[in-house]
């Protein structure tokens, strides 16, 4: 067993019908390095959060707490509620499995019983590096994504295999600075926490995952945030401590959820 506390967020919207297969890939040889799940349910509007209830009365012995942010926050904002929640709660890494079920936690299970993850900052899973397993992902998806890994690559002056993958864990130490709070609360968060470990001096190792498309809604709006963010990594490039500045639209002085 571990000495470290590592707590599980799962961020969820809109997945009921997946919800439940990420939470069954939770078993004996993945609980045995996790101590507390949380699911964040970002105001879906469907019955995430019913079938979440449901699945931790059927399985009471699963340490699950279910919260739901106070408003829908976007996928950046429901992070900044989960690693304030590891901050505040005593863990020492958190990691994050979207609830959309195209991720596979397994795929970490070296990580954490090698305990590579003690060696790095964030240890980020990479869907476009060597020994990356993708299911149902189109070609053309892949080839946007390697380009965007390679401009993000020549900027950042290291290489980049992902900018963004549901699978990732951080070291709760990285993180009690909080300096995501002024990031993007929608789907470019990520793209921002790679640009400030590289501006901050963070130890990141990408490591690949298997990732697969099938009955999953896309939630990214490809031609709107691929401009913005080519318009970030250019003030990076021309300023890397523009990183530091405000990107939020919406200003939001505490990210709240509550246990449900």
């Amino acid at each position: 067993m571990q000495n470290e506390k590592i707590l599980l967020f799962i961020p969820a919207y809109n997945c009921e019908k997946q919800i439940v297969r990420v939470l069954d890939q939770l078993g004996p040889a993945e609980m045995a390095f996790i101590n507390k799940i949380i699911v964040v349910n970002n105001r879906s509007t469907d019955g995430t959060e019913t079938a979440v209830l449901d699945y931790m009365h059927a399985h009471a012995n699963m340490p699950i707490t279910l919260l739901r942010n106070r408003e829908n926050y976007g996928l950046g904002g429901s992070h900044k509620v989960a690693f304030d929640y590891a901050i505040e709660h005593g863990y020492d890494y958190v990691m994050v499995l979207h609830g959309d079920d195209q991720g596979s936690i397994s795929d970490f299970i070296p990580v954490l019983a090698k305990r590579y993850y003690r060696k790095h900052d964030c240890i980020l899973g990479a869907r476009f590096m060597p020994g990356s397993k993708l299911t149902g992902y189109s070609a053309i998806r892949t080839a946007g994504n390697i380009v965007y890994d390679f401009l993000f690559a020549y900027v950042l002056g290291r290489r980049i295999y992902d900018l963004g993958s549901g699978l990732n864990m951080y070291s709760v130490k990285m993180l009690r600075s909080r300096f995501y709070e002024k990031f993007r609360d929608d789907l470019m968060f990520n793209y921002l926490m790679v640009m400030a470990s590289e501006f901050y001096g963070h130890d990141i190792k990408f490591y690949p995952i298997s990732w697969r498309e099938d009955d999953q809604v896309s939630n990214v709006k490809m031609a709107n945030q691929a401009v913005k963010v080519l318009e970030m990594l250019n003030e990076y490039r021309k300023d890397p401590a523009v990183i530091t500045s405000e990107y939020r639209d919406k200003i939001i002085e505490r990210y709240e959820a509550d246990p449900v």
